[in-house]
């Protein structure tokens, strides 16, 4: 019997995307639950006097994790995505990124276990960034081989707005978990409810990646014998200059990614907004970033091209960075509408990662090589919290925040003039 295509997309390819699109949904839900409770276990899993320091260090765990992210990229993609394929893969990975997530909600706490608290914490944030990093390569391979190359703009952005419903979601669910505990219940157990809550897309994933098909250009290596013995060795000998190139645009956009949308809920908890309103405004900002990433998806095509897409988005948001920064720091009025409009643009050139990064690397290694240039640049990008932190006891916050955002702007920006365009529009 044959299917109506949607989108010129089969429901074969549509398994294929929701598969990969739920990745970025569990991810989403773990970045912004830990984003969202890291003023509040930076008190509980730490020795309570620390004051500054203590949050510091607990934001250093987004460092913690994507240290791991491309070491599970480069094994797992070496390993399982470009030996074993996608599929298979990535029903593995899931499984171990939705369960090390989802047991951060049963850690102890400094009071009851000492330095081993903060120790388990950075374990369990290592381990779930290995899984997590293995994600991206596979989840963007399998898509990208399944979908012509005229729909790849927009699929792409797709399944990377997976990240923007589960930060949406579960920003949502902070909003009303605070409103019925209040701060003191959540800081007791509300912030454990959030964590815990990362099975239900992972369970979900995982049904997904098990009823998706193998993608078309994997079936294909299979067929011909074609499969790389060893994929990372291929990957650094055939194509050096674009892992560096694109590990300079991730590196430049992860950066801001953390110092945005990951940072949004410390800073606003940091000028005492309340959580409920923390969480609201949260969700309206993570919602105009999806308007973003599906907006600059659609766009792409009549842009005419990956390189060129992503250099004009880059140029707007470098341009307004700054005015928006200082306009969101002058209190509850004005942040919503100045963090969503910089949230809608970041979130543009998102959209053209997935294609790009999948049409720059040889089918023979591209699950290795997509993960690790994406994920690699999470080694620094992930730093951004601390390290504006630790420059505003200097320059004072809204100086090192805007610093370091046209530092990592000026990165992003070498990283795609240095690139080769890897699509055209006819």
């Amino acid at each position: 019997m044959h299917c109506p295509q949607v989108y010129g997309l089969s429901s074969r390819q549509w398994v294929q995307v929701l598969a990969a699109w739920s990745g970025w949904l569990l991810d989403g839900f773990t970045t912004i639950a830990y984003a969202l409770v890291a003023v509040t276990i930076s008190t509980i899993m730490l020795p309570p006097n620390l004051g500054k320091l203590g949050l510091i260090v607990t934001f250093a765990g987004f460092a913690v994790e994507a240290l791991a992210r491309p070491i599970g990229s480069l094994l797992f993609g070496n390993y399982l995505g470009d030996k074993i394929g996608r599929r298979n893969m990535l029903a593995i990975t899931v499984l171990g990124f939705s369960i090390f997530g989802g047991a951060k909600g049963l850690l102890p706490t400094y009071g009851e276990a000492g330095l081993l608290a903060p120790i388990l914490l950075y374990l369990l944030l290592f381990v779930e960034g290995m899984f997590a990093g293995a994600e991206y390569g596979g989840g963007t391979a399998l898509v990208m081989e399944s979908v012509p190359p005229e729909r790849r703009g927009f699929i792409g952005s797709l399944i990377q707005s997976g990240f923007g419903v589960g930060y949406f979601i579960m920003a949502a669910i902070f909003a009303i978990i605070s409103h019925a505990y209040g701060p003191i219940k959540f800081q007791e157990y509300g912030w454990r409810i959030l964590f815990l809550m990362l099975f239900i897309p992972g369970a979900l994933a995982f049904l997904l990646r098990r009823i998706a098909y193998e993608s078309p250009v994997f079936e294909d290596l299979l067929r011909k014998q074609a499969v790389e013995k060893v994929p990372i060795i291929a990957m650094f000998r055939e194509s050096t200059g674009k892992i560096f190139t694109a590990l300079l645009i991730t590196t430049g956009l992860l950066f801001i990614n953390t110092a945005t949308l990951s940072f949004y809920p410390g800073f606003m908890e940091m000028m005492k907004y309340p959580n409920y309103l923390v969480g609201e405004y949260v969700a309206i900002i993570n919602l105009a970033s999806l308007l973003g990433v599906w907006i600059g998806g659609a766009l792409s095509n009549a842009v005419g091209g990956r390189r060129r897409s992503m250099l004009l988005y880059s140029a707007l948001f470098t341009a307004a960075t700054g005015p928006l920064l200082i306009m969101g720091s002058m209190g509850p009025t004005y942040a919503l509408p100045a963090f969503s409009v910089q949230a809608f643009l970041e979130a543009a050139i998102f959209s053209i990662i997935p294609s790009f990064l999948s049409e720059s690397f040889n089918e023979r290694y591209r699950s290795t090589a997509v993960g690790f240039t994406y994920n690699g640049g999470a080694i620094i990008g992930s730093t951004a919290i601390s390290i504006i932190l630790s420059l505003s006891e200097l320059i004072g916050l809204l100086p090192a925040w805007v610093i370091s955002m046209y530092l990592a702007s000026t990165i992003m920006l070498i990283g795609i003039l240095a690139s080769k365009e890897t699509w055209r529009k006819n």
